[in-house]
C-alpha cells in the first residue's frame, strides 16, 4: 500500500504541473484501483481516456474498476473499447470473459476465453477461468483438460488444483481427487478447505479412517468450520458409529443453525440411533430449507411419513 501512496503523490505532483500529462491519469488511476478506491480510479482514467482515447489499457483498466464496482454492463463496454483499440488484447479479451460470467451469459464467456487462450497461450488465468466455466456447466472433462493446461503454465496455484479436485470428484475419480488436494496440502499446510474436501474425497472411496482424519485436522484449522464438523459426523455415521457423530452435527448446527445438509446428517444419526420421530423432524426441516436433497426425501420415504 506504501508504494501505492508513493504513485498517487509522485502522478500528483506531474498533474499539478502539466494537466495535459494523461499517463499521470492514468498511473494514479491505477494506483488508486490498487487501493481499492474505485470510484476515484474511474474518474482520472476517464481523465486520461479524454486526453488520449486510443489507450487501450486505459479502458481496461477503467472496465476493472467498473467490475469490481459490480457494473458488469459498462466494464464489458470498456473491455470492448480496448478491442477495438488493440484486437489482439488478450487481458482485455479474458476480462470481458469474466465480467460475461458474471451475468450469467457462459457461452460469451467461454467465447471470450477461448479467444484470450488463442492470442496468448501461456495464460494460465484463461484457461482456469474457462475450466470453472465448463466445471459449472457440468462439462467435467472438458474443465479437467483446461485445469490441467493451467496448472503445467502455472505448478503453484492452489485454486486450481482445488479446482481440478472438484471436478474429478463429481466424475468420482475419488483417487485424482486426493492426488489434487494432496498437492494443495503440500503447497499450503495451514489450507482447511483442502483437509476438509480430501477427507470427503476419502469417504468417497470408503476409506473412513482417513476421511475422519482429515476433517479433523480442518476442524483443528478452522474449529469455525460447521462444514468440517458435518462431514466428521457424517463420516462417523458411514462408518457406522452414529453416536460419535452426533456431537459432531450438534456442533455444526450451533455454527449454522439453517444448515440443511447438517440437519440431514442428524436426521440419518437420529433414525441409527432409534429416534424416529426426532429423525422425521430433521428430514422434514432439512428439506422445507432445501427441497432439492433427494436423500433426505428417500429417507422420509423409508420412515413411511410424507415431508
Amino acid at each position: 500500500m506504501g508504494n501505492l501512496d508513493l504513485a498517487v503523490r509522485a502522478c500528483t505532483a506531474v498533474i499539478g504541473r502539466d494537466k495535459r500529462a494523461g499517463w499521470a491519469y492514468h498511473n494514479r488511476g491505477r494506483a488508486y484501483l490498487g487501493k481499492g478506491d474505485h470510484d476515484r480510479a474511474i474518474a482520472d482514467i476517464t481523465k486520461a481516456i479524454d486526453i488520449n482515447p486510443r489507450i487501450a489499457t486505459a479502458y481496461l483498466h477503467r472496465g476493472s474498476a467498473y467490475l469490481r464496482k459490480g457494473d458488469r454492463d459498462r466494464a464489458i463496454a470498456d473491455y470492448s473499447k480496448a478491442i477495438d483499440v488493440d484486437p489482439r488484447y488478450a487481458d482485455a479479451y479474458a476480462n470481458r470473459g469474466s465480467a460475461y460470467l458474471g451475468k450469467g451469459d457462459r457461452e460469451r464467456a467461454i467465447a471470450d476465453y477461448s479467444k484470450a487462450i488463442d492470442l496468448d497461450p501461456r495464460n494460465a488465468s484463461a484457461y482456469a477461468n474457462r475450466a470453472t466455466v465448463y466445471f459449472h456447466k457440468g462439462e467435467h472433462d472438458r474443465a479437467i483438460a483446461d485445469y490441467s493446461n493451467a496448472i503445467d503454465l502455472d505448478p503453484r496455484n492452489t485454486t486450481t488444483y482445488a479446482n481440478r479436485a472438484a471436478a474429478s470428484f463429481r466424475k468420482g475419480d475419488h483417487d485424482r481427487a486426493i492426488a489434487d488436494l494432496t498437492q494443495v496440502i503440500d503447497l499450503d499446510p495451514r489450507n482447511a478447505i483442502a483437509y476438509n474436501n480430501r477427507g470427503s474425497a476419502y469417504l468417497g472411496r470408503g476409506d473412513h479412517d482417513r476421511a475422519i482424519a482429515d476433517h479433523s485436522k480442518a476442524i483443528d484449522l478452522d474449529p469455525r468450520s460447521a462444514i468440517a464438523y458435518n462431514n466428521r459426523a457424517w463420516a462417523y455415521f458411514k462408518a457406522g458409529k452414529a453416536a460419535q457423530g452426533l456431537p459432531d452435527v450438534e456442533h455444526s448446527l450451533q455454527l449454522s443453525p439453517d444448515n440443511a445438509a447438517a440437519l440431514d446428517t442428524r436426521g440419518h444419526i437420529f433414525e441409527a440411533l432409534g429416534r424416529r420421530e426426532e429423525a422425521i423432524a430433521d428430514f422434514r426441516r432439512a428439506l422445507s430449507i432445501d427441497p432439492s436433497i433427494q436423500e433426505t426425501r428417500e429417507a422420509l420415504q423409508r420412515l413411511g411419513v410424507a415431508p
